[in-house]
């Protein structure tokens, strides 16, 4: 995801159990002519775990130079992006609208296969298709594979719904029927939870699950998902105390691992995540978004967290500090 699965992100849902991670997706034009702000984003995993880059774009020349620069940083895959729905990806004719247009999309899986060494896999992810009427993704997957991909996700939703109205687990499972056995369908789309995985493993028979937004601010989703797959209860939902100590690591890999200006909008952001679905937690992004440095923006929440930590019981919170009313003003409650 675009300005979420940057190295910090990643490193967090890797020591809480993902099984793999991907790169935010890149401009293969970008890359090939080195823009800096996008090649910085290229970045390989910590301690050496296996990772993948995606990249996008429709010139074949600049995708097989990203494809060649995504193994030279030791990518364990480069993954196609052929279902991003945003206005100026589809203007430029690359993400979800090769869709509309399977003979490019091969022959630019065709191209990245062959600027990579045999032993990198190239794979595609791609929506339920272009809108409704235009659903075609059983056969665009086929000719991915025909062209040489070696996995597919699938995102259940089209390119005009956007990110509305339900992912469709029906045309994931068609996928899974009409591509061959042995190269691998992963479902993507609403799995924000340990039932919704479950669910698309069910409903669908794909080999794997991809999580996106189910993700932020809830990384602990993949030790839970962990001890499942092992036939082990699953934990449940963090403690407000587990959910601050993960804050504080993703914090200190923002400040350790990025620099200039956007860092205290990426600190921002985490906060807004860790803190999401909790008690006063609008008034505390309120807040957090008027911080003017990095530590005012740490103090906030180091303080919030040790109110709703010390008042949990009287407020009515379970450990996990949610509540069934509706959110309230408790951040500014808590500091008169």
């Amino acid at each position: 995801m675009a300005a979420v699965t940057d190295l910090p992100f990643r490193t967090v849902a890797e020591e809480l159990g993902v099984g793999f991670t991907i790169t935010e997706f890149l401009s293969a034009h970008a890359l090939a002519v080195g823009d800096p702000k996008t090649t910085g984003k290229m970045t390989a995993s910590l301690d050496g775990r296996r990772f993948g880059v995606q990249i996008f774009g429709r010139e074949e020349a600049a995708m097989a130079e990203a494809a060649k620069m995504a193994v030279s940083i030791g990518a364990s895959l480069v993954d196609i992006n052929m279902g991003c729905p945003a206005k100026r990806v589809v203007a430029g004719e690359c993400g979800s609208a090769l869709m509309r247009e399977p003979q490019i999309a091969q022959q630019l899986v065709r191209v990245v296969v062959n600027a990579v060494p045999a032993s990198i896999p190239v794979t595609v992810k791609h929506r339920a298709g272009w809108n409704q009427d235009n659903r075609n993704a059983p056969e665009f997957a086929c000719a991915m594979v025909e062209a040489g991909a070696q996995m597919i996700t699938v995102h259940g939703r089209t390119r005009t719904q956007g990110f509305s109205g339900k992912s469709d687990p029906e045309i994931i499972k068609l996928v899974r029927d009409a591509v061959p056995s042995h190269i691998p369908v992963i479902g993507n789309g609403d799995v924000v939870d340990v039932d919704g995985y479950l669910r698309m493993r069910e409903m669908t028979g794909c080999d794997a699950v991809m999580i996106g937004r189910g993700a932020l601010g809830n990384p602990w989703l993949f030790s839970r998902l962990r001890e499942v797959c092992a036939g082990r209860p699953d934990p449940g939902a963090p403690t407000l105390e587990e959910r601050l100590s993960v804050f504080r690591r993703h914090v200190d890999l923002i400040e350790r691992l990025k620099s200039g200006p956007r860092t205290l909008h990426e600190v921002r952001k985490a906060c807004a995540w860790y803190a999401r679905g909790l008690y006063g937690c609008n008034a505390l992004r309120l807040r957090v978004w008027e911080t003017p440095d990095l530590a005012a923006a740490r103090a906030l929440v180091e303080d919030y967290f040790a109110q709703l930590i010390e008042r949990k019981d009287r407020l009515g919170l379970s450990p996990d500090g949610e509540r069934g009313t509706k959110d309230s003003d408790f951040a500014d409650e808590a500091a008169a």
